[in-house]
C-alpha cells in the first residue's frame, strides 16, 4: 500500500509538471500563429489511451509515463518528421516563424514550469505558511550516525556554523554541507568551542549514505509517548507522560541512547528509573528479542519551538518568489556536483524510484505540492540545458541563428537530434540502473 501511494502521488505531480510544461510551448505557438498538431501527456508510441481533436490539434493520454510533448508543425523534433521537413514551408509552421519568435516559443515550457513553482510557493506559504526547527532551537545536541562520527561529530554536539556561517533551519544542515561543499563545522561541545574539518571526499560519502537525513538527527529527552502492542514498558507499568532519566542505575535522559542501549539487554531484565510528575520511579523490564520495549517517544513539541511564519496573498508572492529563486541556485549547485571528480555524484543520480521514494508513504497535500514545486524547477532546469532533444539544444541552435544570420542546416538539426536522444536514453539507463543497483545490492 505504501508504494501504491508514492506510486500515485509521483504520477500525479508529473502528470501536472507535464502538462504545464507542454502548456507553456502550445501557447506561445498559439500566440504567434504556429499550428499544434498534437499536445499529449505521456508518450504514445502505437497507440493512445485516450484521444480527441479540437480545430487543427489533436489532444490524448499516452500510455508511456515518460514525459510528454506539443508537434509543432514545421518543427525538427523527436518525431522526426522528416517527410513534412522535405516539403517548402508553410506561413503557419515554426521554421516559417522569425527567430525571436521560435526561441520565444522554445523557452515557453520552462518559463511556465518557473511560473509554476512560484504559484505553489504562493498557494503553500498562504495556506500554511512557513514552519522549521531553528537551529539555535536544537538545545540537547544532535545524535549522529557512523559516517558522522568518522568525520569526528559526536551525540550531544550543538551546531553552531557552517564555514562560520550560521543555518537557520536545522533540517537544512545536510544539503547546506553537501551543496556548498562545506570544508569546516563550528561546535558547541559541552560548553567548549570545537572546529570539524569536513574530510575530503567526505561528501562522496555523504551521498552514498543510505538515508542522507541520519547524518545527523535532534537529540531529545526520552518521554514515554505511546506504547506498540504487546509493549514490555507498558506491561512493566510504566505510563504516558513518563519521563527515563536512568538505565542500571547509570544516568541515561535521552532517547537516542535508550536506542543503542537496550538491544544490549535483549532476554534478560534491566532497570529503569523514571520520573513522574515529581516522584522518581523505579520498574524493571524484560527486554524481548527483538530488543525493544515498545514505547514511542512523546510529542516533540514538549521540548522545542518551531519557528513558524504567516503570510497574506500579497505578502506571499515576493517569499513565494524568493523560495523559486533559492530552488533554482539549489539545485543548480547539484548540477555542478555532478561534474565534480572529488564528489562523484553521478553515482547518486536517480531515476524513477528515487524519485518515487521522496513521495511519503501517507498522502501529505503539503509535501506533495513542496515536493511537486521542487521537480518544476528541476524540469526547468533540465531542460533548459543545450543537450540537443531537450528545449536548451533548440534554444543553442536558435542563438546561433540570431548571432550569425543563418540558420543551422536541416542534416545538421536532424544529426543533433539524433544524438540528443542517445544521451537522454543513456542519462535514462545510468539513473534508473543506479536505482536498480541501489535496490538488489
Amino acid at each position: 500500500m505504501d508504494i501504491l501511494i508514492k506510486a500515485l502521488q509521483l504520477l500525479l505531480s508529473l502528470s501536472i509538471l507535464v502538462v504545464f510544461h507542454e502548456f507553456g510551448h502550445f501557447a506561445a505557438a498559439k500566440f504567434f500563429k504556429t499550428r499544434v498538431e498534437k499536445f499529449y501527456l505521456f508518450f504514445n508510441p502505437w497507440f493512445s489511451l485516450f484521444k480527441f481533436k479540437k480545430g487543427e490539434t489533436e489532444y490524448g493520454v499516452g500510455w508511456l509515463p515518460l514525459g510528454g510533448y506539443v508537434k509543432i508543425s514545421g518543427m525538427m523534433d523527436e518525431s522526426m518528421d522528416k517527410e513534412q521537413m522535405a516539403k517548402p514551408p508553410e506561413p503557419y509552421e515554426f521554421r516559417s516563424k522569425p527567430a525571436w519568435q521560435r526561441l520565444i516559443i522554445m523557452l515557453g515550457g520552462v518559463t511556465v514550469n518557473i511560473i509554476l513553482a512560484v504559484a505553489i510557493y504562493v498557494m503553500m506559504l498562504t495556506v500554511w505558511g512557513e514552519e522549521y526547527l531553528p537551529t539555535s532551537e536544537v538545545k540537547y545536541g544532535i545524535t549522529v550516525d557512523s559516517l558522522a562520527y568518522d568525520m569526528g561529530l559526536r551525540d550531544g554536539d550543538k551546531i553552531v556554523s557552517i564555514d562560520n556561517k550560521a543555518v537557520a533551519d536545522f533540517a537544512k544542515i545536510p544539503s547546506k554541507i553537501i551543496l556548498d561543499e562545506a570544508k569546516t563545522i563550528q561546535l558547541d561541545r559541552e560548553g567548549r568551542a570545537v572546529e570539524v574539518a569536513v574530510p575530503e571526499g567526505f561528501i562522496a560519502k555523504m551521498l552514498d549514505n543510505d538515508n542522507v537525513a541520519s547524518f545527523i538527527s535532534i537529540r531529545f529527552p526520552y518521554e514515554a509517548g505511546k506504547f506498540s502492542k504487546g509493549s514490555a514498558a507498558e506491561a512493566g507499568g510504566i505510563k504516558e507522560g513518563d519521563k527515563f532519566i536512568a538505565l542500571n542505575n547509570s544516568p541515561l535522559m535521552y532517547f537516542d541512547q535508550y536506542i543503542k542501549e537496550i538491544p544490549k539487554y535483549k532476554n534478560s531484565e534491566v532497570d529503569i528509573t523514571l520520573l513522574r510528575g515529581a516522584d522518581t520511579l523505579n520498574y524493571s523490564l524484560f527486554v524481548p528479542e527483538s530488543g525493544k520495549i515498545g514505547v514511542y517517544p512523546a510529542s516533540l513539541n514538549n521540548y522545542f519551538s518551531l519557528e513558524k511564519k504567516t503570510f497574506s496573498f500579497l505578502e506571499a508572492i515576493p517569499a513565494g518568489t524568493v523560495k523559486a529563486y533559492k530552488g533554482v541556485g539549489s539545485y543548480l549547485k547539484q548540477l555542478k556536483l555532478l561534474f565534480s571528480p572529488e564528489v562523484k555524484a553521478y553515482k547518486s543520480v536517480g531515476g524513477f524510484m528515487s524519485i518515487g521514494s521522496i513521495f511519503p508513504s501517507i498522502w501529505d497535500w503539503r509535501v506533495f505540492w513542496s515536493l511537486t514545486a521542487f521537480l518544476s524547477i528541476m524540469l526547468a532546469i533540465i531542460n533548459v540545458l543545450p543537450i540537443p532533444a531537450l528545449d536548451g539544444g533548440h534554444v543553442a541552435f536558435l542563438l546561433y541563428e540570431m548571432v550569425t544570420g543563418k540558420p543551422a542546416s536541416e542534416k545538421v538539426l536532424e544529426y543533433a537530434q539524433v544524438v540528443g536522444m542517445i544521451i537522454l536514453f543513456s542519462l535514462l539507463i545510468l539513473a534508473n540502473g543506479n536505482d536498480i543497483l541501489k535496490y538488489f545490492f
